[in-house]
């Protein structure tokens, strides 16, 4: 059985120092949102209109009246227009339970360097997955279910056309998909690997050399695939890099090591900060891609 970092199996002197385990997954989505600071915890942002600034129609002119002006006559008024929104910081935040300082010093792990890292990673995977639900969540996003009965029927499953009709749709709003991102869960990166091997019978398309550090596993219709356990299964969201959403860091990640000293040490891990999802119509969601 597994054991706790109290009990004696895990202490020895002759067996190797090092803990291996699984290969990490990337926890990679934020770096994939703009990143900036904010100083209050309450957040007033604007969200701006999508698309390009024409003039509205009016009773017998549809076209734009921007173009084509006439001489000596007055400019067009138009403008952008906005809306406010606010939001407000939350706080991650977790610690460990108290190591004595006999299992410090003579337990074959590092209890403290281990459980710092694992207890990091565990605020910036809660990190991703409120930045995941915020996308997928506004309801201002583009979204439209896969194509007949998903990308797991084999028979009627298209996902090309899904990912066509995500990227015309991102397009239409004036954004440009090409080297947008493709996060899926585990299981439709199988689907989609499924349908172009063995259904269309194509080669599998370029794999990214740095997949380890960027989280990108491979590229399709110029779309970066980024795979995570963070995505929900039976969905797959486009969206555009650095301009779908913005991280606001109130209070960056940060670890303590209290020391109680003659008993022991815990480690405490927090981070504030929240999502902005200031321009929904970079995004799509492709649902109901696993329905079988």
């Amino acid at each position: 059985m597994a054991d706790s970092s109290a009990e004696a199996d895990i202490r020895g002197i002759d067996i190797d120092k090092l803990a291996k385990g699984f290969a990490d997954e990337a926890i990679v989505l934020r770096r994939y949102v703009t990143n900036s600071k904010t100083s209050a915890r309450e957040i007033r942002w604007y969200k701006k209109t999508a698309g390009v600034l024409d003039s509205v129609d009016t009773t017998g002119i549809t076209a734009s009246q921007i173009a084509n002006t006439s001489f000596k006559s007055l400019p067009v008024v138009v403008e952008q227009s906005w809306t406010r929104t606010t939001s407000y910081v939350r706080k991650y935040f977790v610690e460990s339970p108290l190591f004595s300082i006999e299992d410090l010093k003579d337990s074959d792990p590092d209890i403290l360097a281990t459980n710092i890292r694992d207890l990091v990673r565990g605020v910036e995977n809660q990190i991703d997955a409120r930045i995941y639900a915020a996308i997928t969540g506004d309801g201002s996003i583009g979204t439209a279910a896969s194509t007949q009965d998903g990308w797991d029927d084999a028979a009627t499953g298209d996902p090309i056309k899904d990912l066509m009709l995500a990227m015309e749709t991102i397009r239409l709003s004036r954004y440009d998909p090409q080297g947008g991102i493709l996060y899926i869960h585990p299981t439709e990166h199988s689907h989609l690997l499924e349908y172009l091997i063995s259904v269309k019978g194509s080669s599998i398309p370029q794999f990214a050399s740095q997949k380890v550090v960027s989280g990108e596993v491979m590229q399709i219709l110029g779309l970066r695939v980024v795979v995570s356990l963070n995505a929900t299964t039976d969905q797959a969201l486009v969206f555009v890099p650095q301009r779908t959403a913005t991280w606001k860091t109130f209070t960056g990640l940060s670890t303590a090591v209290i020391d109680d000293p003659g008993i022991g040490k815990k480690i405490r891990v927090w981070s504030e900060g929240e999502v902005l999802v200031t321009d929904p119509s970079s995004a799509y969601l492709i649902t109901d891609t696993a329905v079988a």
